[in-house]
């Protein structure tokens, strides 16, 4: 192997210079996911630009969302378990059953489980307009 060829093998094999997120990511991820977490404890998330309407996700929006992806995974038989009659059982029990919610809703990579994920999607759209409007309101 020539010199030349040997030194283009390694500098083909190099690793891309290791990519650093910016502020502006850093903080879209970070609201992004308070958001997502706040949502999911049951509560609303909304934020209003200066001279512009309110905006976000309400807990009833979510709510709909959630009933819709629980409702579509019944529907393809995506769930093996009985997980909402357990759920419906307990819930007019007044029992309060988290590993039914689990079953029916799926497993999840994202720190808040399938609700953060279900969250972050409706959230996503907002994300840079909710921005704007923490760093107005900071002008403030």
């Amino acid at each position: 192997m020539s010199a030349l060829r040997k030194a283009q093998f390694e500098q083909d094999e190099q690793l891309p210079p290791p990519v650093s997120e910016t502020s502006q990511q850093l903080a879209r991820s970070e609201w992004l996911y308070n958001a997502a977490e706040e949502l999911a404890r049951g509560g609303s998330v909304v934020f209003k630009r200066h001279l512009h309407p309110q905006q976000g996700v309400t807990a009833y929006q979510f709510a709909l969302a959630v009933d819709e992806y629980a409702n579509n995974l019944l529907a393809d038989c995506g769930v093996d378990a009985p997980a909402l009659g357990y759920l419906l059982i307990a819930g007019m029990a007044g029992s309060r059953v988290k590993s039914e919610a689990l079953e029916l809703l799926g497993q999840s990579d994202h720190p808040l489980g399938k609700l953060g994920e279900i969250a972050e999607r409706l959230l996503q759209p907002l994300a840079d307009d909710a921005l704007i409007a923490q760093a107005e309101d900071n002008e403030l």
